[in-house]
């Protein structure tokens, strides 16, 4: 879906533990293996992709490096915002992590965390966002932050995730939301680049999440998740993938006008590579060849990465940018 799926859940690590505190061989909790679990909930390496598109934003949004300040009070508010957001996820979506082989080692499927506890966990996360958004960097980042919650559980994972393959195209516009976040923390405001990098990561997260679901196939369709790869025959999938590949690849090229020629250039090598893969996979689908969709899936973290540290680099350097045409 968004860069809640950005990130292959490799942080749910944590030892199982039983919700009365004590470990399976009948001892008691470490506060390391605490808050391991409770952060775990927060799927931290999802996060890390928030970071990645946040502060290019706040570069981009000034046309300079934001003051230290401003730049860490955005990524705690942010941070604990998706936090509740992941939390609140794993209680919703418990029973569904319990029969995927790629998320039955979340705390809640392994009883690190009393499903409550849980509950309160997320809830909190997410109060404490909108307190330190609104209190260190402005109301209306405070209220996106708070709006993408909502949006994330209601919208993803309690209205589309189970009923339709569509879920992450739709769903996937909660994790599109730090940028928005971010410019908002910078200029008090929403312009319209800051709608282009929405749709960048808006359009990234179908081939990034059906790249993935191509591998956990079998996972999801247990789970009884209508994920594309699920529903429909591979040859589509790799098809839908090139499509909104293409899209994307574009889309960025729409960031040009407020920038200078550094971004413009790595945009479209950056575009030119990771075309060349989704092509790639298609045409091993349509010959019947062994197909390797999480090399796609790794690349698109690469892809993302290049494409808004072109942006933050390009706004610290502070070149003339190339402007509209009228």
């Amino acid at each position: 879906m968004s860069l809640v799926h950005a990130a292959h859940d490799r942080s749910e690590n944590t030892s199982a533990v039983h919700p009365t505190g004590e470990s399976p061989a009948g001892g008691r909790r470490g506060i390391r293996e605490v808050v391991g679990a409770y952060a775990a909930l927060a799927k931290p390496r999802v996060i890390e992709l928030l970071l990645v598109t946040t502060i290019p934003a706040m570069f981009l949004a000034g046309r300079e490096i934001p003051s230290p300040w401003l730049l860490i009070a955005t990524l705690v508010g942010g941070t604990m915002a998706a936090g509740s957001a992941n939390a609140l996820n794993c209680v919703i979506d418990a029973d569904i992590d319990k029969v995927m082989n790629r998320t039955k080692r979340r705390p809640l499927v392994r009883d690190s965390v009393p499903r409550r506890n849980a509950l309160i966990f997320g809830l909190a996360l997410g109060a404490a966002s909108f307190a330190v958004l609104n209190l260190a960097v402005n109301l209306l980042s405070a209220l996106l932050a708070i709006a993408t919650i909502l949006f994330y559980i209601f919208v993803y994972t309690l209205g589309l995730k189970r009923r339709t393959p569509q879920n992450v195209v739709w769903g996937g516009a909660a994790g599109c939301m730090p940028v928005v976040i971010g410019w908002a923390a910078v200029t008090g405001t929403v312009e319209w680049p800051a709608f282009v990098m929405f749709g960048v990561i808006f359009f990234w997260t179908p081939p990034h999440t059906w790249a993935l679901g191509m591998k956990y196939r079998d996972d999801y369709e247990r789970a009884g998740v209508p994920m594309l790869p699920v529903v429909a025959s591979p040859l589509h999938v790799a098809r839908q993938i090139v499509i909104y590949s293409w899209v994307m690849v574009g889309w960025t090229l729409l960031l040009v006008p407020a920038t200078s020629w550094i971004y413009a250039s790595f945009a479209a090598l950056a575009g030119a590579w990771f075309l060349f893969y989704a092509h790639r996979l298609h045409a091993s689908v349509r010959r019947g060849r062994e197909t390797r969709p999480m090399a796609l899936f790794h690349r698109s973290n690469t892809y993302l990465m290049i494409v808004f540290c072109a942006l933050a680099v390009d706004a610290a350097i502070g070149l003339p940018v190339v402007g509209l045409p009228f």
